[in-house]
């Protein structure tokens, strides 16, 4: 495996008197798509939260490009080049589509490298192009997830984390968001991806990590960990056959 763009070890997250991660160690390799998997509730959003600068850590480490940004503010770690579409989307609703996309490029000065970064963004997404000045509430769920996606791309942060990208969307937009992830994983983006779409998550990762009550239950590669049979049983539907392999 390459060198990890992002780690963690030991890191342990809580809110109130109660621990919801207990001490996890994960490894990001530069140009490569993790995954982070497990039931409601075992901390995988918290995880991304701590990583983006939403939730200090109570012990542990996390390192990005070799520097130590656990408790640092969510703007500072933005202009490390760390990028956030979070769980329920959190657009602006009553901003446009254009005026979304202008703040996620925040923290870009450079005018003409703004306007850059939104044409491109626009090509990827026409939908989005053929309405920018509608409120962006008023847009479907799937296309407020490409806007989550767009707004969190206008930084052209070196690491993406994805928060439940495919939740609550009809089948038709699950797939474009899958097609999305795919072809920001051929561009070469560094991806940590949560998703309760397990298989489909597991089809398009490099690598994986099953969290389960605060704690990594698994991790190895995406392909093996999608045919351990305990994996299999939880979240695979009981369908991909009973033979382990070995993770590391």
């Amino acid at each position: 495996m390459t060198s990890a763009l992002l780690e963690t070890r030991s890191l342990v997250l809580g809110y109130g008197k109660s621990d919801v991660v207990k001490g996890i160690d994960i490894d990001v390799p530069e140009g490569s798509v993790v995954t982070l998997i497990g039931a409601n509730g075992a901390g995988k959003t918290s995880v991304l939260r701590a990583l983006c600068g939403l939730l200090r850590p109570r012990a542990g480490t996390i390192r990005y490009c070799g520097e130590e940004i656990g408790g640092l503010a969510a703007h500072a770690i933005a202009r490390r080049g760390i990028g956030h579409a979070p769980e329920g989307r959190q657009i602006f609703s009553r901003m446009t589509i254009a005026e979304n996309l202008e703040i996620g490029g925040y923290v870009v000065t450079d005018r003409q490298e703004l306007r850059r970064r939104r044409e491109a963004i626009l090509a990827r997404f026409p939908r989005l192009a053929e309405r920018l000045d509608q409120a962006a509430g008023q847009l479907s769920g799937g296309e407020q997830q490409m806007l989550a996606i767009g707004r969190a791309l206008m930084a052209d942060p070196r690491l993406l984390l994805l928060d439940e990208p495919s939740m609550g969307l009809a089948p038709l937009f699950v797939e474009q968001v899958f097609r999305i992830i795919a072809d920001l994983k051929r561009d070469g983006r560094t991806i940590l991806l949560v998703e309760q779409n397990a298989q489909a998550a597991l089809d398009i990762a490099d690598r994986a990590y099953v969290l389960e009550s605060g704690r990594i239950a698994l991790c190895g590669s995406a392909a093996d960990v999608a045919a351990n049979p305990d994996v299999v049983s939880a979240y695979l539907g009981g369908n991909r056959g009973e033979r382990p392999k070995e993770t590391s």
